[in-house]
């Protein structure tokens, strides 16, 4: 068996554990083949935006692509944005064998041997994908972005659209830092460098924005597995991209819009929050070890300021500070938010109040949820769902989420387990991650890696260590070192 099977079958058992489907069932597949091509019309009214310079931005080998992306200069030095989202409504119908299947899991799972896609591939990669110069139904999210940041003017609608260059996130943001070419894909197209620098450009001043209104600035802690074939060979953490970055600063200013938008139609819709941290003292504790005082109730905007004072005193040592405070803070949530309700709960570390998850239906069930809502709200319809089916949802999608993070979780350890197998009884420089009731886990930068710390002593999140690599088991993904 080679290790990419291997791995591929822990995350199999993985999933079945946790309540997830890993096959798609036959009537769902039976249901995709049947579909003949992808459609070109749909109830609500449609704009045909195919002429302008769409682009995606996306992971080299990605073909589910979700969302395209096009600036348009205005009067005045603002310039609008358009974010068009592709239309997978118009296929997964409620309640067809495809969408209960994506009901079930509520999200693609992601794991070193395999994909285990929400949708099938015939639509998440082709018929309801933005794939390259083909004509696809979407939802466009608009919005003017001003100079200093605000938004101006926004609308949602219905457009034809025509992705004019599939691009990927590591060549494209080696050229936005001026350390490679402009990719083949956007040179062949006339004005797309100009179109990537002023989305570039746009996307920084949303973040600086977002950042002085008090959004965290994080450093990511996802990690790039490497194979040679069928081979493992090694895993390493991912650096930060400039190119990712625009996608995300601009993929968060489009869902505050399209929360906003269903809010002034009436609409239910389904937020996604981070509330107020519970472990709020602790964060105040990690602070004052280094010489910062932090308010005594949670403050977005000062912790913020922190942890950009931080990046630039030590940025060796600020993604340890990263992983510390996304533990401290939380997981996120959905919840069902309805017309004329009680304030929103918000996205604490975002620093937004109306936030949604509405720009990747081929891989989140939520986002599907979402366009389900805004298309009815369109086409001058009632909204799909009732109130208590969203807080249903909500609570399924969120219970789902965790579990596919876990599957993650686990698999990834699987894969680093089986490349750290011949180092049992090496010493490693630590932080400890998290202290439960079942354990107290500790992370590894180099190889990046996490485990259960076997006779902590009395150590809490954020403190370093010193450990040794005690065991691993493969099949398990369990980690477990010692002091």
């Amino acid at each position: 068996m080679t290790q990419r099977e291997h791995l591929r079958q822990i995350a199999v058992a993985a999933m079945r554990a946790r309540g997830l489907e890993p096959d798609i069932p036959r009537a769902a597949l039976a249901e995709a083949n049947a579909v003949g091509q992808a459609p070109r019309s749909t109830e609500e009214p449609t704009r045909d935006l195919r002429s302008l310079l769409w682009c995606s931005i996306d992971n080299d080998d990605s073909r589910d692509l979700d969302q395209l992306s096009v600036a348009d200069p205005q009067d005045g030095g603002g310039v609008k944005i358009l974010v068009a989202i592709a239309d997978v409504d118009v296929i997964v119908r409620p309640r067809s064998a495809v969408d209960q299947h994506a009901a079930a899991n509520t999200t693609s799972v992601y794991t070193p041997g395999a994909i285990f896609p929400m949708l099938p591939e015939r639509l998440s990669t082709d018929l309801t994908s933005l794939a390259d110069h083909q004509d696809r139904l979407s939802i466009v999210i608009e919005f003017v972005v001003a100079r200093d940041g605000s938004l101006t003017s926004s609308d949602v609608y219905g457009a034809l659209v025509r992705n004019q260059a599939k691009l990927a996130y590591r060549s494209v943001g080696a050229w936005l830092q001026n350390e490679g070419p402009l990719p083949p894909a956007a040179a062949a197209v006339a004005g797309m460098d100009r179109q990537l620098r002023m989305q570039d450009d746009v996307a920084q001043t949303l973040a600086r924005v977002r950042h002085e209104q008090g959004a965290l600035q994080f450093e990511s802690d996802d990690v790039e597995h490497q194979f040679d074939g069928d081979n493992l060979t090694g895993v390493r953490a991912e650096v930060p991209n400039r190119a990712k970055a625009l996608i995300e600063n601009l993929m968060i200013a489009a869902n505050g819009v399209m929360a906003r938008f269903l809010e002034s139609r009436g609409f239910p819709s389904l937020r996604r929050v981070v509330r107020s941290p519970e472990r709020w003292d602790r964060i105040r504790e990690l602070a004052s070890r280094v010489g910062e005082q932090l308010p005594a109730q949670p403050d977005a905007a000062a912790l913020a300021a922190l942890l950009v004072r931080r990046k630039a005193a030590d940025p060796e040592r600020f993604a340890d500070v990263s992983r510390t405070v996304i533990k401290l803070l939380g997981r996120g949530e959905y919840v069902a938010e309805r017309p004329g309700g009680t304030e929103p709960q918000g996205h604490f570390a975002l620093a937004v109040k109306a936030y949604t998850h509405s720009t990747a239906p081929n891989r989140r069930y939520p986002d599907l949820l979402m366009q389900r809502l805004v298309k009815a709200a369109l086409a001058g319809h009632r909204s799909p769902y009732a109130s208590d089916d969203l807080d249903r949802l909500a609570q399924h999608c969120t219970t789902q989420e965790d579990a596919a993070n876990k599957v993650e979780r686990q698999v990834r350890k699987s894969a680093v387990a089986m490349l750290v197998q011949s180092r049992v009884g090496e010493s490693f420089d630590a932080i400890v991650t998290g202290v439960t009731p079942s354990g107290t886990f500790v992370r590894v930068g180099s190889p990046p890696m996490e485990g259960l710390l076997d006779q902590p002593g009395k150590v809490d999140v954020g403190d370093r260590l010193r450990v040794r690599l005690a065991s691993v088991d493969v099949d398990r993904g369990y980690i477990d070192f010692e002091r």
